[in-house]
């Protein structure tokens, strides 16, 4: 009777160990390139200690454009002063850049000795 019960418990841990590992790899690593980071009017800002993913996010002028925060490390928010725009972790914002130019993303909770130098360019064209 113990071996039957031993038996069954081994074969629903292995059957959910194998459906656990036979999930969707459909190409996602896990890293965040240029098309999953800013795609179009959507510019997905990943927080990690001392960096938000890529070095710039281009959006088009005159339209509106979504910008959110994940922390994968550390504590970190983000802000555009020309747009007034601030986010915390896992907050987005909605604005419109009607001007092409370049204006600066910049770590806005002090994070760190890394802090300072954690910035991106928003390339608004």
């Amino acid at each position: 009777m113990m071996k039957k019960g031993l038996l069954v418990l081994l074969a629903m841990g292995l059957s959910l160990f194998l459906a656990a590992c036979g999930g969707d790899d459909s190409g996602d690593s896990g890293s965040s390139d240029d098309t999953e980071a800013s795609s179009g009017n959507e510019i997905n800002l990943t927080g990690t200690n001392f960096s938000f993913g890529q070095d710039e996010f281009t959006v088009p002028a005159g339209e509106e454009v979504t910008i959110s925060l994940t922390n994968e490390d550390g504590m970190h928010g983000a802000a555009i002063d020309e747009f007034a725009i601030e986010v915390e972790d896992g907050d987005s914002a909605t604005f419109t850049p009607e001007e092409p130019g370049e204006y600066e993303i910049y770590c806005s909770i002090p994070c760190g000795n890394g802090h300072d130098d954690m910035v991106s360019t928003l390339v608004v064209e």
